[in-house]
């Protein structure tokens, strides 16, 4: 098999002479003198395998995914350990500067082999044409749930505000609440505003800044802890990545970027909500350039590495049908969310007398197969005055029954049969990471 390479930089011994010499089957087909040379060249065709001799500090995730997404193998030459790291974080192989041209070789078979033997193939292709670039991953064969590997809840719905938000960030509450360790993540590239319902005066984007590191290969548990913004109640406290500031800086929201700061939040925290945009739209197809960047990637991606998934949609004659349309293109979209529908808003002015029946009757004659799994009552003095204090409804009204339906969507039965609001005092310590 001949494996065709570019190449880009100069090291200590002549990389191209070498290969070359070996006569084997890696073939240099063209020495670039730039990084944007090289991509341009891979993106043609040209080339396998991207072998970076010099300027590896260059490289991030959102290029190394590009390269991945024409099926480039990405090779990069350093002494330094700490970069050897980083470029591992981002998916590339490294050797040393003074590596023998055998020993190359077979790292750019190795790396190519990797590459073409299926990354993350199990996702949808739709949230970023590079979905050649695969994070790090724990064993495959440890629980998803067990210390160590966060559940990403998604909490997604269709447009015309059947309360995503709301909902997303009151799970997060009463998860803290419960005792978890908690990551609320705004993912929305349309309206961003978890910031907002809490009360944040924070115009830093927390999410933005996390995938800017994760791009660079520059993301930990320590910097994300950093990052994220702490939010204490008066049961628990839980952190948030606060979503971008203004709509036009969705660019900054890579797909690639994105899975890596999942990958990393999975570490830090026992669950991670993520409160998601509404819009499937696999927007590549609008575009002649098939490598831009994508305005729905931060959703899709969401959904497709997402645990459970809640689809929410409001209880009335223009969100039933808009949830039962949603549904279908969430199928399409993200074959493996298998989502659980949630109706909110629930109130009999605008469905008429016993609502729930109504609506399962009307669900079981003209819904899709899903079934529907909760009902949350609309209370608009409740989410009224949570929203005017910029606080949640565990505070608010930690009565309401909205309250009580979103504790009893999340929290383990368990924690519902004896739960009276009074939590333990294991229940109310603040979680410090």
């Amino acid at each position: 098999m001949s494996i065709p390479v570019v190449t880009v930089g100069q090291s200590r011994e002549d990389v191209v002479g070498g290969l070359e010499r070996l006569h084997g089957p890696v073939t240099v087909v063209r020495r670039c003198a730039e990084l944007t040379e090289l991509l341009a060249a891979c993106q043609s065709g040209l080339a396998r395998a991207a072998v970076v001799a010099d300027g590896s500090e260059d490289l991030t995730a959102s290029l190394v995914d590009r390269l991945g997404a024409v099926g480039v193998a990405v090779i990069a030459l350093t002494d330094s350990a700490e970069e050897a790291a980083r470029l591992r974080g981002i998916g590339v192989a490294s050797a040393l500067t003074g590596v023998e041209s055998a020993v190359l070789s077979d790292r750019i078979a190795e790396a190519v082999a990797h590459l073409t033997g299926g990354g993350s193939g199990s996702l949808s292709a739709t949230a970023d044409p590079g979905a050649a670039l695969t994070p790090v991953q724990a064993d495959a064969g440890k629980n998803p749930h067990a210390p160590g590997r966060g559940e990403i809840i998604a909490v997604w719905g269709p447009a015309g505000s059947p309360g995503r938000t709301l909902v997303a960030a009151n799970i997060a509450g009463e998860l803290a609440a419960e005792g978890k360790s908690v990551l609320l993540v705004d993912a929305d590239s349309y309206g961003a505003s978890i910031a907002a319902v809490l009360g944040l005066m924070d115009e830093s984007a927390g999410l933005a800044q996390a995938c800017r590191l994760a791009d660079q290969g520059l993301l930990d548990a320590e910097t994300l802890r950093r990052v994220a913004t702490p939010v204490a109640t008066k049961l628990g406290s839980f952190r948030v990545l606060t979503g971008i500031t203004r709509a036009d800086r969705w660019t900054e929201l890579r797909a690639s970027a994105l899975a890596l700061v999942f990958e990393c939040a999975r570490q830090v925290a026992d669950v991670v909500v993520v409160d998601t945009g509404f819009c499937l739209e696999a927007d590549e197809e609008l575009s002649f350039d098939t490598m831009a960047p994508r305005r729905n990637a931060a959703t899709l991606r969401s959904l497709e590495l997402a645990d459970t998934v809640y689809a929410v949609g409001a209880a009335d004659p223009v969100g039933v049908p808009r949830l039962v349309r949603g549904l279908a293109e969430l199928e399409a979209a993200v074959p493996q969310a298998a989502p659980v529908v949630v109706i909110n808003k629930v109130r009999s002015s605008s469905v008429g007398r016993g609502p729930e029946r109504q609506l399962q009757d009307a669900w079981a004659r003209y819904g899709p197969a899903s079934e529907l799994k909760a009902f949350l009552p609309h209370d608009g003095a409740a989410t009224d005055a949570a929203l005017l204090g910029g606080s949640l409804l565990l505070e608010a009204a930690p009565d309401s029954p909205l309250r009580r339906a979103i504790a009893q969507l999340v929290c383990a039965p368990a924690q519902q049969k004896s739960k009276t609001f009074v939590f333990s005092s294991t229940a109310r310590r603040k979680l410090k990471d």
